[in-house]
């Protein structure tokens, strides 16, 4: 790289959901806008979150003037306590999206250690060589911001996630006045929001989900729950304006929520008067038409509040006659399946379900094309960049912006970890740094890796099978066993016949290296376990885990 060019490098997020991270380097100075998870695969066996792998970050530590957060949901900000861990940089972000960062690293017990600053809209960060400007926008969570960066070779602007609302629940209106005043002045590269490329028109108004809310309330005759993503305070809010109206209380349930909720309404996003809010505990004090639960589980997650709830499994939330389920989100891909069988055991226990696909319970945070077109006609970049989303979503916003056009040459499509290489005369995509993905289980982060996950698989599609058997070197001969235990494989008190054949398998194995004066245990195990592998897949065509164990006396 030239030294007075600038490179933009995704780390996480393009091409799949979540996990958006993007480093900016100019000479020796690197910024990075911000730092998500993304949640497990059904095939990531036991994979609770995936981190960004920040290699590149930590090569080029010295260099890393901070991390800037364009909002407060997961898929932005979930890797921080991480990554701080390894990487103590500043972190900048608007009141809210902090106010939750800082629960994050209080659970992580690191938030005395970090360097927390806030900022409002219209506020310019200034390092030696680069001004990194917050710009208002709207979005499914308060506080939201675009991003411009100013560099000696010119502006890059990151809309961040974001729709258009001009009617948004708290009044503040995205900042189209300054994103068309960069217009004029000359953007030279726009990294758009692509999650919602594919539908036409526009995103309707967050508004529009109070006025359904409100309908729906007036003719519930028991308890309302509502489930909802926790980050989204104006959905909230309006849940909380339509319960009030009816004369009733406010329950949050679900650690999420409970947390978000607090947080919002300590730092005045969330208005709700004095005796409105409630705990779970107290419920029982009021008459069901007076209660209104607000949950979390809008994705059908097993251990989320809505899914216990079903399935009968909450230790305080049961249902009851009359209940109402107002599901208002929607499915994030691949979660179709997990909700679907939330809402079909909500029904099977008697209570009434409003989803999408019945009311207008739900509108997205996302931009439509008609204002990713208005964005591209405000900034009319001399170069973009699509990002968030899938790979397909990348193509489409790519394919957009021809549409408005954008000559083939200035458009670029990139895979994570490639480097685009801007100059006041080109860009260009030069060269690829390390990236990936880390997996966290449990307190474990970077401990599981494929090895790892292809075992578990096996485990879970095949089972294992364990052969114990006692040796005495000196004798070469077996003392005790072989002794065979299965998990998820067969039930051995109904296959005695294939656990005694398995077992004879491992005995001759074990006797025909004995017999050789062959007492290497690697060379014992390797034989056994073939040998047993190749007569169960014979006889039962599948490949469970042979682990076997040898003691010696």
């Amino acid at each position: 790289m030239k030294e007075n060019n600038v490179k933009v490098i995704p780390l996480g997020g393009l091409g799949e959901i979540g996990k958006n991270i993007t480093a900016i380097q100019y000479k020796d100075e690197i910024i990075v806008i911000d730092c998500g998870v993304s949640f497990p695969e059904e095939e990531m066996y036991g994979v609770d979150l995936v981190i960004p792998d920040i290699r590149y970050l930590l090569d080029n530590s010295d260099k890393v003037r901070g991390i800037f957060l364009t909002h407060g949901h997961e898929d932005h900000i979930g890797a921080l306590p991480y990554i701080l861990k390894q990487l103590n940089v500043p972190v900048y972000g608007t009141r809210l999206t902090l106010g939750i960062v800082e629960n994050k690293l209080k659970e992580h017990n690191i938030l005395s250690d970090c360097e927390l600053h806030g900022v409002e809209a219209g506020d310019i960060i200034e390092t030696e060589n680069l001004k990194i400007e917050f710009i208002r926008n709207t979005h499914s969570i308060a506080d939201s911001c675009c991003i411009a960066i100013h560099t000696p070779v010119g502006v890059i602007f990151h809309t961040g996630d974001f729709k258009i609302d001009y009617t948004p629940i708290d009044g503040l209106v995205m900042d189209l006045e300054r994103i068309s005043q960069l217009g004029k002045q000359g953007v030279m590269l726009l990294m758009g929001d692509s999650t919602n490329v594919e539908r036409p028109g526009y995103t309707i108004s967050e508004k529009s989900i109070g006025e359904t809310l409100t309908r729906i309330l007036s003719n519930a005759k028991g308890r309302v729950i509502v489930a909802t993503f926790a980050s989204n305070i104006h959905r909230m809010q309006q849940i909380v304006n339509s319960s009030i109206d009816y004369g009733r209380k406010v329950v949050f349930s679900g650690r999420s929520m409970e947390n978000i909720s607090k947080v919002a309404m300590d730092l005045g996003y969330l208005h709700i008067p004095e005796g409105k809010v409630i705990s779970v505990d107290e419920m029982e004090n009021y008459p069901n038409e007076q209660i209104t639960l607000i949950t979390t589980g809008s994705q059908g997650e097993p251990m989320a509040a809505l899914a216990r709830i079903a399935f009968s499994n909450h230790r305080k939330i049961k249902i009851e006659p009359k209940d109402l389920f107002i599901i208002s989100a929607s499915p994030i891909p691949g979660n179709g399946k997990m909700i679907s069988r939330v809402i079909n055991q909500l029904f099977k226990k008697g209570a009434d379900v409003i989803y999408e696909d019945l009311e207008e319970v739900h509108v997205s945070g996302h931009a439509c094309r008609e204002e990713l077109k208005l964005i591209h006609r405000l900034v009319h970049p001399k170069y973009f960049m699509p990002v968030h989303g899938e790979y397909r979503h990348l193509r489409h916003h790519a394919n957009l912006a021809k549409e408005l056009g954008m000559e083939s040459e200035n458009i670029f499509t990139l895979d994570t970890g490639e480097v685009l290489e801007l100059s006041t005369k080109e860009a260009k995509v030069s060269g690829r740094v390390h990236t990936g993905s880390v997996f966290v289980d449990g307190l474990g982060v970077g401990d599981v890796g494929n090895i790892v996950l292809r075992d578990r698989k096996y485990l879970a599609q095949d089972g294992m099978l364990t052969v114990v058997v006692t040796i005495e070197k000196e004798s070469y001969s077996i003392i005790a066993g072989p002794d065979i235990i299965t998990r998820g494989f067969v039930y051995a008190k109904e296959s005695d016949i294939l656990i005694n054949e398995t077992k004879e398998i491992a005995r001759k194995e074990l006797e025909n290296c004995l017999e050789n004066k062959i007492v290497e245990w690697y060379v014992l195990k390797v034989n056994m376990k073939k040998a047993m592998e190749k007569y169960l897949y014979e006889k039962t065509k599948r490949r469970p885990i042979v682990l076997p164990i040898i003691m010696e006396i």
